[in-house]
């Protein structure tokens, strides 16, 4: 990996003699001083041009450290001339091997370009020093989540790769049963990505359980591998587990006879088969008009996970009830969690006192008839 010494890449052009107008001949490169790992090749870019007529530029090294190996390439062949043509650049690759016994110092380039009637030369400067070994660092904004056993856990993370040479990291997970983990670079869904050198890379990691778990602390551990390098990531997915709750009758059976007007109690059952304890769980119901149903108790204050709490409900019909089949809907709903219902099937029948009094009215009615047919029917 090259690193850069310039602030700006401005080319810089190579002198020559010629009047002040302005040289006939122009070598340049945009990064003239560079750092360099220590044993690397380095390639260097050469731009050279002419203002007057098309020739025929001869390239050669006109200051070059001992040891050191230069090569002229173009096309992918090795070249010792360009041939130029006025205000069209050409393009030529200058190739800079190192000795075997290269030390970590600044070493001097001078590359010269030799036209038809004008030189140009160009200085160049390779700064070598010791290449870093790889090395991946990983951190994480928030190393421990809490959710609940239907939750996604999300950590944001920064993948750094703290080596001079460019890698391919793989990511690995080692997670609880239960669990499973993908890894996302943006939108994209990942098992490996790039990460250049001195460059970080934004990461997501998402575990999420693909089973009903009990409330704890699982460790997930991420490893990102290239290379010889290796990071360890420790997280931790607080389960905190949630309430889940039914309304049921002791039985099984949800309905229940009344009498129009007459209060008559119901049991039923409220029951948590989630993994948390449902709290402050209110009771309430939907009830035909003119009817009214109270809850004993109102509220339960906690019923333990795969637990269950029996409540009364007192059921009145209205008055005037008519007889037949009626609905009232019973609900069940834990403080920050999702309510439960059942609906109850209740028959009303008329009251067994308006019977009486039909029957009495229905006997003083024959006994008139009868005695007004014995009287009159003497006559």
């Amino acid at each position: 990996m090259i690193s850069l010494v310039c602030a700006m890449p401005v080319p810089v052009m190579a002198q020559s003699s010629q009047p002040a107008d302005g040289p006939d001949l122009v070598l340049s490169t945009t990064y003239p001083s560079q750092v360099v790992a220590l044993g690397e090749t380095v390639n260097i870019s050469l731009k050279i041009s002419t203002k007057t007529v098309p020739q025929v530029v001869w390239l050669d090294m006109k200051q070059i450290p001992e040891g050191w190996t230069a090569t002229f390439r173009g096309a992918g062949k090795i070249i010792r001339a360009v041939y130029v043509e006025p205000d069209n650049q050409a393009s030529v690759s200058l190739k800079l091997e190192p000795p075997t016994d290269a030390t970590s110092v600044t070493y001097e380039f001078v590359v010269l370009a030799r036209g038809e009637n004008s030189e140009a030369e160009l200085p160049l400067e390779l700064t070598v020093q010791e290449k870093l070994p790889p090395k991946l660092a990983f951190d994480v904004d928030l190393p421990t989540l809490k959710g609940n056993p239907s939750s996604t856990f999300r950590y944001s993370a920064t993948l750094k790769n703290e080596g001079d040479e460019d890698l391919t990291v793989n990511l690995l997970a080692d997670v609880p049963a239960g669990f499973t983990v993908t890894f996302k670079s943006g939108a994209q869904e990942v098992t490996s990505l790039p990460v250049e050198a001195n460059q970080s890379k934004r990461l997501s990691i998402e575990a999420r359980p693909y089973v009903e778990l009990p409330a704890g602390d699982y460790p997930i551990v991420v490893r990102a591998q290239g290379n010889s390098a290796e990071a360890v990531l420790s997280l931790t997915a607080t389960v905190t587990g949630e309430p889940d709750v039914s309304v049921t009758a002791p039985d099984g059976r949800l309905s229940g006879r009344a009498y129009a007007g007459e209060e008559t109690p119901f049991k039923v059952i409220v029951r948590n088969t989630g993994s948390a304890p449902a709290r402050a769980v209110e009771m309430s119901a939907t009830e035909p008009t003119g009817w009214s149903v109270e809850f004993e108790p109102t509220e339960i204050e906690e019923i333990p996970a795969g637990q269950q709490v029996e409540v009364t409900a007192k059921i009145r019909p209205a008055d005037k009830a008519l007889a037949g089949d009626y609905m009232v809907t019973v609900r069940a709903r834990p403080e920050g969690s999702a309510s439960a219902s059942a609906d109850l099937r209740i028959t009303v029948l008329t009251s067994t006192l308006w019977g009486v009094v039909g029957v009495a009215l229905i006997a003083v009615a024959v006994g008139v008839v009868a005695l007004a047919v014995l009287r009159f029917g003497r006559r």
